[in-house]
C-alpha cells in the first residue's frame, strides 16, 4: 500500500494518519510543501491520497502564500479520483477535494478549536466506514472554514458549531473538517502556532483554552480513525 502525504506546514502534522501506515509497514512518501517539495505528476504511484490541513484557503494565492499551489493540488487530487486512488482530505484538505470536484468551500457558523462531540447523520451510521464512530463521538478541531457539497456527496457528521464535519464525496473519497489525527506532540504544535488562543477561548463559544486542549486522552479518536483508515483500504483493494 503507498501513502502519499500533502503537508502544508510544520504544525499541521499527519499524526495519527502517519502512525496508522508506520504500524502497517505501508510505503509512505510526504509532499511537505512548506519544505519545496514538489508534487507528484501522476497518481500511478499512489494508493492513498492524504492531503492535510493548513492555515490557507482554497482560493489562497500563490503570490501571498509561495510554497502553496492549490490548483497543483487540487489537480493532483482529480488524478487520483479519476484513477480510482482513495483520497482523504483533513480541514484544508477536505475543502480543495470540494473544490477540485467543482464546489467552494464556505465559512462555518462557528470557529471550533479544541475537543468537541460530532454527531453522525443517519448516512454516518450507515456508512460501513464510519458507522463504528457510533452516534456521537469526541474529535478534535482546529478549524474556520468548511467544504461545501457535490450533487453525490452525503454529510456523515455535524457538530453544534459546523454542519459539515464528515463528508462522503464518493465509495474512497472521504473528507474531514475535523481532526481525528490529533496527537499530544501535533496538538501541541498547533497551540504554539495559534496566537492568543487563551484569549480566543474566552471570546469564543467552541474554542478552549490550550491547558484543556493538552490535556486531552486522544487514543479513542485516533483508535477510530485506524478502524476507519482500515476500512478504506479494505474498499480500495477489493
Amino acid at each position: 500500500m503507498k501513502v502519499h502525504f500533502i503537508q502544508h506546514e510544520t504544525f499541521e502534522a499527519s499524526g495519527a494518519y502517519l502512525q496508522w501506515a508506520e504500524n502497517r509497514n505501508y510505503e509512505i512518501s510526504f509532499s511537505k510543501v512548506y519544505e519545496d517539495d514538489i508534487l507528484p505528476d501522476t497518481a500511478d504511484f499512489i494508493d492513498l491520497l492524504i492531503v492535510m490541513g493548513g492555515p490557507q484557503s482554497p482560493i489562497t494565492s500563490v503570490e501571498e502564500c509561495p510554497h502553496f499551489n492549490a490548483e497543483a493540488e487540487m489537480n493532483l487530487i482529480r488524478k487520483c479520483i479519476s484513477a480510482g486512488k482513495a483520497v482523504v482530505g483533513v480541514c484544508l484538505g477536505s475543502q480543495l477535494i470540494g473544490e477540485a470536484l467543482g464546489t467552494s468551500f464556505d465559512h462555518s457558523p462557528e470557529k471550533e478549536i479544541g475537543v468537541f462531540p460530532i454527531t453522525l447523520t443517519e448516512a454516518g451510521l450507515e456508512d460501513e466506514k464510519t458507522n463504528h464512530f457510533g452516534s456521537s463521538l469526541n474529535v478534535g478541531h482546529w478549524h474556520n472554514d468548511m467544504p461545501v457539497l457535490t450533487k453525490e456527496s452525503k454529510i456523515l457528521a455535524a457538530s453544534e458549531g459546523c454542519p459539515r464535519q464528515i463528508i462522503r464525496y464518493s465509495d474512497l473519497v472521504y473528507g474531514f473538517q475535523c481532526h481525528m489525527e490529533l496527537t499530544t506532540e501535533v496538538v501541541s504544535l498547533l497551540i504554539d502556532s495559534e496566537e492568543d488562543l487563551l484569549e480566543k477561548s474566552s471570546k469564543y463559544k467552541f474554542v478552549q483554552s490550550p491547558e484543556t486542549i493538552l490535556s486531552y486522552d486522544y487514543t479513542k479518536m485516533n483508535q477510530k480513525l485506524f478502524q476507519f483508515l482500515d476500512k478504506l483500504v479494505s474498499a480500495y483493494k477489493n
